[in-house]
Formats: structure tokens, C-alpha cells, sequence
């Protein structure tokens, strides 16, 4: 049995994972609220129980470095050399998030991607991967000749870079609230919806009802900005979903042209499963393709949305396995192949 992990600031997601015949088989996850513990090796005792792993791999956020890292948005430091002895794992990995996405791109079925723009699909090369949740995540997935090597990168945290005069204005709000540099992750993640609708709410002076301010204060204010954006039940809802996707997906074609994704951009994160019907819009791929004399080579690139919630956690499972098969000499992934 293989142990996955996918570890974010405000939720560690673990799962169990075996295969049959080749093929990564779910048997079973929990989410726990990482604020209530101590640490991730707290939350796998109590996971784990009774089962048994011969391998585990966490997706985390942000830089590893000699297998370990320290959270930013969590009092932790993980090693996986301690994890290993401490749970008495004999292989334990970590691994950026997105690479751990990356890796979960090769394990999902046709069902658990939507394709948002065919491109030319026959193009053979690398492919980038940007997701946008509490934070945002952009990957590289490396074309070796043989297969997609995937690589972690920090491409969320650099420079937000505006494209018209609301988001100039926004650049300038968010400069004064921040006191400072800005970031896309400002932008586009969770953050990004509240930071966009009090833009247009105290700058642009668009119309909060009371009723609005009234939900927006007892719920979950970006589960309302969506609902009512994607509804069409608030002008200023509707204008924040509108700009956060186009900035969406400028970023994305962004990465895309530093990338040279010619084989594919895949959006990954909890965001865009949400809002499908807005991306299918237009208005993403506009922006992503709107790269001047380049735009002819987004144009060609397939974008698709991963729509599997797991799909870091297939990915943790599938390079847990690999590396540990590495290392040991024997792969629970040959060994349920059946002839």
C-alpha cells in the first residue's frame, strides 16, 4: 500500500493507493484542518491506524530543498528523512505540489479532463500546468524524447503585470493595501476574488446591496462572489469573476510562451472545476491567446482542465511508487501486471 499526501495551509488531503493490472486503485482519503495539529507526522498516525505503507510522497507547497522544507502559512518543518524513521515508512518523498500534479496528469482517464481548446493536439514537446486555489501553482512538464518530466517552479510569486486601465487601477489598490510588491497569487487564487471585488467596490464604486454585504460577511466570500458571478445575480460579482479569469488566463498564456508548451496547458487547483462554465466562455482563452506576434503559437497549443480532485494525490502515489521501485528493486506497479 502506497501512502499520498497533499499538504496546503489550510488542509492536509491523504489517501491510500494499490494497483491492479498497472494502474494506481483508490481505496481510501481523508482531509484534515491542518491548524489542529501539530504536525503532518500527528495527522498520518492518526490516518493510518492500522494500515501499512511501504512508500509514501507529500505534495507541499513551495521550494524542497535536500527533502526538506519549511511551510509558510503553517508552523512546520518537514524532513522526510525524520517522517521515514519516525513512522517507520521505508521510503518517504517530497515533493512540490505542482510537480506532485504534474506526475497525476499521466494517471487520469479521458473522463477527468475537459478539453477547453483542441489546438493542434499531433504537437510533441513540453507541456505547463498552472492552478490557482488558496495560492497559485505553475509547473513545467519536461519532453525528454520519451516522456513528461515534471518540475517544480515559484512562477505564481512573480510579478503581477496589468494589461489595461482596471487592472492598473488594481495594481495601484493592491500596492496600498499590500504596502508593496505585488504578486499574481494576489490576483489569481482564492485571495484573488476578495482582492478583485473590494477593488471594484471602493474604487471603481460599483454597488454593494445590502443584502450582498450581508452574505458576504456571514459566508464564505469567495463561494458568494462565484455563485453570484457565474449566476449573473450581481453586476459586481459578475465583474470580479470576469476579471479574475482574465487574468487567468494572460498568466497562463504567459507561462505557456516562457515554457514553450506546445504540447498542452493543463489548469489544475479547485478553482476551475468550479467555475467550467465561465471558462468556457471565452474570456480565458482570449486572454491567453492575446500574445501579439505570438499568438498564432497559443492558438495551436490544447488547454484542458483537470477536473479529478486527486489528481495530486495520483501523482504523489505514482512517484512514491517509482522512486521507491528505484531504490528497492521492486515495483508494486509491475507486479500487479497480469499476462
Amino acid at each position: 500500500m502506497i501512502l499520498a499526501g497533499d499538504v496546503g495551509g489550510t488542509k492536509v488531503h491523504l489517501a491510500l493507493y494499490d494497483f491492479t493490472n498497472g494502474n494506481l486503485k483508490y481505496s481510501r482519503d481523508e482531509r484534515y484542518a491542518a491548524k489542529d495539529y501539530s504536525g503532518l507526522e500527528e495527522i498520518v498516525r492518526e490516518f493510518l491506524a492500522a494500515d501499512t505503507v511501504s512508500s509514501a510522497c507529500f505534495g507541499v507547497p513551495g521550494p524542497v530543498r535536500d527533502g526538506r522544507l519549511r511551510l509558510t502559512n503553517l508552523p512546520w518543518t518537514l524532513d522526510s528523512r525524520e517522517l521515514s524513521r519516525n513512522l517507520k515508512i521505508d521510503h518517504v518523498f517530497l515533493i512540490n505540489d505542482l510537480e506532485a500534479n504534474g506526475y497525476g496528469v499521466a494517471e487520469l482517464k479521458a473522463d477527468q479532463i475537459y478539453t477547453l481548446s483542441e489546438g493542434d493536439p499531433g504537437q510533441i514537446g513540453n507541456r505547463a500546468l498552472i492552478a490557482a486555489g488558496t495560492g497559485l501553482g505553475e509547473g513545467i512538464l519536461i519532453w525528454n524524447g520519451k516522456q513528461h518530466i515534471p518540475m517544480p517552479s515559484e512562477g505564481g510569486h512573480s510579478d503581477y503585470a496589468p494589461r489595461n486601465e482596471d487592472e492598473i487601477d488594481l495594481l495601484r489598490f493592491l500596492k496600498q493595501k499590500y504596502n508593496g510588491r505585488i504578486s499574481f497569487e494576489r490576483v489569481v487564487s482564492g485571495m484573488g476574488f476578495t482582492n478583485i471585488y473590494d477593488f471594484l467596490r471602493d474604487v471603481r464604486g460599483m454597488e454593494e446591496p445590502a443584502w450582498l454585504r450581508d452574505r458576504m460577511a456571514s459566508e464564505d466570500p469567495n463561494a458568494v462572489i462565484t455563485e453570484l458571478g457565474l449566476a449573473s445575480k450581481s453586476e459586481i460579482c459578475e465583474k470580479t469573476v470576469d476579471m479574475f479569469v482574465s487574468a487567468y488566463g494572460a498568466e497562463a498564456g504567459n507561462l505557456a510562451l516562457k515554457v514553450l508548451s506546445i504540447s498542452g496547458l493543463y489548469i489544475g487547483g479547485g478553482i476551475a472545476p468550479r467555475i467550467l462554465e465561465k471558462l468556457k466562455d471565452g474570456t480565458f482563452m482570449r486572454s491567453f491567446t492575446d500574445k501579439g506576434r505570438l499568438s498564432q503559437l497559443l492558438i495551436n497549443m490544447p488547454v484542458r482542465v483537470i477536473l479529478e480532485s486527486r489528481a495530486a494525490l495520483l501523482g504523489a502515489a505514482a512517484y512514491a511508487e517509482a522512486r521507491a521501485a528505484e531504490l528497492s528493486g521492486i515495483s508494486p506497479r509491475a507486479a500487479s501486471v497480469t499476462f
